[in-house]
C-alpha cells in the first residue's frame, strides 16, 4: 500500500544539520580509519534516497518480502479491561522476521549492494536485528557476520539458531558486560579491519552520522502508515503515541511524522530494570548525562568518573547504556516525554496482552504496554492511545517461563 501523501504533514525538519547534529547531540566521533567509510556511506545514502529506482525496489521488498503494510489493530478487549482511552496497536510484530528491524535492514542491505559491498556486519541484542540482517543477506547473496553478547546468546537462543540457519556466522562476545554494547564494539572493530568489502549495518538510531538519520528514515514508514490508518479509521489523530526506547529506532519511526502535531503527546518508555541504582536499569534519561558512545554525543549511563556504566533489563533489546541522539534532542525540547517501567511491570503487561487479546508481545514493546496500563484508565474514553507493538514474543518464551508469570 503506497503512503497517501495527502495524510502527511510537511517534513518535520528536526535535523540533523550538515555536521550530523540534532541540536547539540549527534555528530561523528570515529577513529581516522573510519572517517572515510562513514563519509562514503553518507554520500551513497544521499544519492540513493533521491533515486526513484532505489525507492521502488525498497518499496517492493517491504511489500513482497517483509509484508507491509502492517495492520493498525483496535485492542477492544484490552481497552475494556483497563477502562479509559481507546487503545490501538501498530502491528510491526507481524512483519517477516518478527519485528520492525526488517524495515531498516532492507534499506541498508540495498544500499550496501549499491555501494559494491559483499559482506554485512551487524550487532544484535535481542537477536531480532541479527535475524533481519541475516535474512536480508541471504536474500541479496551477501556474506553476513553478527556479533552478539554471550549473555544475550543465552537468553535469546532461538534467534541464534535462526541466524545460523539463515547462513550467518554468529560471533559470541564475551568481553565487558557480554551484551549489546560489547557486540557493537566488536562489530565496529570488524568494520575497521574490512572496510573495503564490508558494510556495518547498524540496527538502531545510534552511531556516527549518517546512521541516526538513515535508520530513522528507513523506519519512519511505521508512523507514516499509522497516521494514514488512524485517519482512515477514526478520522482524527491519536491523543497519545507510546513506544519503547532502547536505541530508539521503533519509537522514532513512530514519532517522527507526528512531531509537528502539537496535539499529539508522545511517550518513550525505557527499561527501569530492577531498580534506580546505577547498573540495575537502562533508563538513560532518568540516570544518564550527555557523553560520547559509539560515535555519537547523546545521553549515556556513566559513572562519576565518566566510565560507561553496566546496565540491566529483562529485555535484551533495551539493555544498552546510550540512546539515539535525536531522542536526546527531543527530550531537551520537551517534545517527547521519556519514562521507564520495571522488569516486573513489563512481564505483567506481556501476560495481560497475551491473555486478553491473544497477542504475545516481545519484552521490548511490553515496556510500552506497561506504561499504557498505567495511563489508559485515567484518560477519557473518547481519547486514543496508539502503541507501537514493535516485535513478537516467540524469542522471549523462555524468559516468560523462568520469570514465573503464569
Amino acid at each position: 500500500m503506497p503512503i497517501d501523501q495527502s495524510t502527511m504533514r510537511s517534513e518535520p525538519n528536526t535535523g540533523p544539520n550538515a555536521r550530523g547534529r540534532f541540536g547539540e547531540f549527534g555528530g561523528r566521533y570515529v577513529p581516522e580509519t573510519l572517517m572515510h567509510p562513514v563519509e562514503e556511506l553518507e554520500q551513497a545514502y544521499q544519492l540513493a534516497r533521491t533515486d526513484p529506482n532505489f525507492k521502488a525496489e525498497l518499496d517492493r521488498l517491504l511489500k513482497d518480502f517483509a509484508g507491509r503494510p502492517t495492520p493498525l489493530f483496535p485492542a477492544q478487549r484490552l481497552t475494556e479491561r483497563l477502562g479509559g482511552a481507546q487503545i490501538y496497536l501498530k502491528r510491526e510484530d507481524l512483519l517477516h522476521t518478527g519485528a520492525h528491524k526488517i524495515n531498516n535492514c532492507l534499506g541498508q542491505g540495498l544500499l550496501a549492494q549499491r555501494m559494491g559491498k559483499t559482506r554485512l556486519v551487524a550487532e544484535t541484542g535481542a537477536g531480532q536485528h541479527g535475524v533481519a540482517t541475516a535474512s536480508v543477506a541471504a536474500l541479496l547473496g551477501l556474506e553476513c557476520v553478527v556479533y552478539m553478547g554471550e549473555e544475550d546468546m543465552g537468553r535469546q537462543a532461538p534467534n541464534v539458531f535462526r541466524m545460523r540457519l539463515l547462513g550467518a556466522q554468529v560471533v559470541c562476545v564475551s568481553s565487558g558486560t557480554k551484551t549489546l554494547k560489547d557486540a557493537i564494539n566488536e562489530g565496529m572493530r570488524d568494520w575497521v579491519t574490512n572496510v573495503h568489502d564490508t558494510h556495518y549495518l547498524m540496527g538502531s538510531v545510534l552511531g556516527p552520522h549518517p546512521y541516526p538519520m538513515m535508520v530513522r528514515d528507513f523506519q519512519r514508514i511505521i508512523g507514516q502508515e499509522a497516521r494514514q490508518q488512524i485517519l482512515a479509521s477514526v478520522g482524527r489523530l491519536p491523543d497519545l503515541l507510546c513506544a519503547c526506547v532502547g536505541g530508539g529506532s521503533n519509537s522514532i519511526g513512530l514519532f517522527y511524522d507526528f512531531i509537528p502535531d502539537t496535539s499529539v503527546k508522545m511517550v518513550g518508555v525505557e527499561a527501569g530494570g530492577r531498580g534506580p541504582d546505577l547498573g540495575e536499569h537502562a533508563a538513560r534519561f532518568a540516570g544518564g548525562k550527555p557523553g560520547v558512545l559509539h560515535g555519537s554525543y547523546t545521553y549515556v549511563l556513566q559513572t562519576e568518573d565518566g566510565l560507561i556504566a553496566s546496565t540491566h533489563s529483562v529485555s535484551a533489546g533495551l539493555d544498552y547504556p546510550a540512546v539515539g541522539p535525536e531522542h536526546a534532542a527531543l527530550f531537551r525540547r520537551r517534545r517527547v516525554e521519556y519514562t521507564h517501567v520495571s522488569d516486573r511491570e513489563a512481564l505483567e503487561a506481556a501476560r495481560l496482552l497475551s491473555q486478553v487479546e491473544g497477542i504475545i508481545p516481545a519484552l521490548e514493546p511490553a515496556h510500552a504496554l506497561a506504561e499504557v496500563v498505567k495511563r489508559a484508565p485515567g484518560m477519557p474514553r473518547d481519547q486514543m492511545i496508539l502503541v507501537n507493538l514493535s516485535g513478537r514474543g516467540d524469542k522471549d518464551l523462555g524468559i516468560f517461563q523462568s520469570a514465573g508469570i503464569l
